[in-house]
């Protein structure tokens, strides 16, 4: 199975573009700038080095959240390292040709692909953060807050690659 990766690459802007509104002061830029203690008047830090690795990461997020929106990988998944899957022509080749041009394009929507990164923010992302914040003694604010933009960058992340990759 192929995905285009350019789409990786696009998705990986997202937590830019999620952190550019989510951030902003008139949203809850203010209120998480108190709860992580940073000045606004002095931020700190090498704003080009932090935005250039975030979409680095974001990229990184981008193919991790591939497999997990794009449920036919189960399949090539399972069927990794068999000799003649990617070939028509052979026995296994064929069978994956014809399961592919019935249901490969099977709940491959924005809306289908946000659930999942929906979920995957709630279940994963926020009891990670959740656990890191209490020992670092974060508030729930604090901890509700990223959770939310993560939850959010998620959602789109998975539906645009879900959509569209």
């Amino acid at each position: 199975m192929h995905t285009n990766i350019w789409i990786n690459v696009l998705a990986g802007i997202i937590p830019l573009l999620t952190g550019f509104i989510w951030y902003h002061p008139k949203v809850f830029g203010n209120a998480w700038m108190k709860e992580s203690g940073i000045n606004p008047e002095t931020p700190g830090g090498n704003m080009a080095v932090i935005f250039g690795l975030t979409f680095v990461f974001g990229v990184f997020i981008s193919l991790l959240m591939t497999p997990v929106v794009i449920h036919q990988f189960g399949l090539f998944s399972m069927l990794l390292g068999v000799e003649g899957v990617d070939n028509p022509a052979t026995e296994i080749g064929g069978m994956v040709k014809k399961i592919m041009d019935q249901y490969g394009s099977n709940y491959r929507t924005f809306k289908h692909g946000a659930l999942h990164g929906t979920i995957t923010g709630i279940l994963f992302v926020l009891p990670v953060m959740a656990i890191n914040a209490m020992f670092d003694r974060k508030s729930w604010k604090y901890i509700l807050i990223n959770g939310g933009y993560w939850t959010l960058t998620l959602a789109l992340i998975g539906g645009v690659i879900c959509q569209f990759a």
